[in-house]
């Protein structure tokens, strides 16, 4: 998938002091705790279904945990995989509330893969929109699984929705794609077995606070803090409370799960 278009040009990110690929802990808590509450979904059932008794996952850009952590009733070992030391802290604190085992593996997945185990599962969920090169990405996922491998991403890259703020703070067209039917055509290309299922899920509060929503939503756009007001502006009613907490964007999401089996 090329991901050319959703480049951020050069002298918009020299503007600004914080990177926008810096990523919030919070809202990566939140989702984890939100599945480990129970709120089930197809990725969830997928990698269930594929685990046996006191098996190995792998979850590729595991952030908190929200993918794998779930499965820790069935799995003797996680692996999270995640290029932030920040969200391997935040996996192995919130592992620990679980009694689930763990160990991390820092850096991306393209780089780490061969120190990996061999697993039975292997699950990356909200990731591969951002890798620029699916063919080396993809077939390591693939060989560290001995069953299935689960992906799961939102039917467009996940901050289209904002596609109107980027035209409106930096005249850039941002565009929809890739989209989910674009992973499973280039999946399918390097002929593997995927099959597909589409849902749809409440977005989770991200934030214990509209300042932190706004100041997230601004490190993305590479802007300053004096240009709050007019991201408040701009956001208008997507900027909401619920749940106990602040989210932008939408108030649910379309996702797929994509998965394959490796075995049989």
């Amino acid at each position: 998938m090329a991901l050319e278009a959703l480049a951020v040009p050069e002298e918009i990110l020299k503007a600004v002091p914080d990177s926008p690929w810096n990523l919030p802990i919070e809202p990566f808590r939140r989702r984890a705790e939100a599945a480990l509450a129970g709120h089930s979904s197809p990725s969830l059932d997928k990698a269930m279904e594929a685990l046996p008794e006191n098996r190995v996952v792998i979850d590729v850009g595991v952030g908190a945990g929200a993918a794998s952590l779930p499965l820790h009733p069935r799995a003797s070992l996680i692996v999270g995989v995640d290029a932030s030391e920040e969200m391997l802290k935040e996996f192995k604190a919130m592992a620990d509330k679980t009694g689930a085992k763990v160990q991390t593996l820092a850096g991306a997945w393209q780089d780490v893969h061969g120190s990996a185990p061999v697993a039975d599962v292997v699950v990356c969920h909200h990731v591969i929109y951002n890798v620029p090169n699916l063919n080396l990405f993809v077939p390591a996922l693939t060989q560290h699984a001995d069953r299935r491998v689960v992906l799961e991403m939102t039917e467009n890259h996940p901050w289209a929705w904002a596609a109107d703020l980027w035209m409106h703070f930096h005249g850039l067209d941002w565009p929809q794609e890739p989209t989910s039917d674009d992973a499973e055509a280039a999946l399918a290309e390097l002929g593997l077995p995927v099959k597909r299922i589409d849902h749809e899920s409440i977005r989770r509060s991200g934030a214990e606070n509209r300042e932190a929503v706004v100041a997230n939503i601004r490190r993305r756009l590479c802007l300053s803090a004096e240009r709050d007001p007019e991201i408040i502006e701009v956001l208008g009613d997507r900027l909401v409370e619920h749940e106990g907490g602040w989210s932008a964007g939408p108030p649910s999401q379309k996702l797929t799960t994509l998965w394959w089996d490796t075995s049989g």
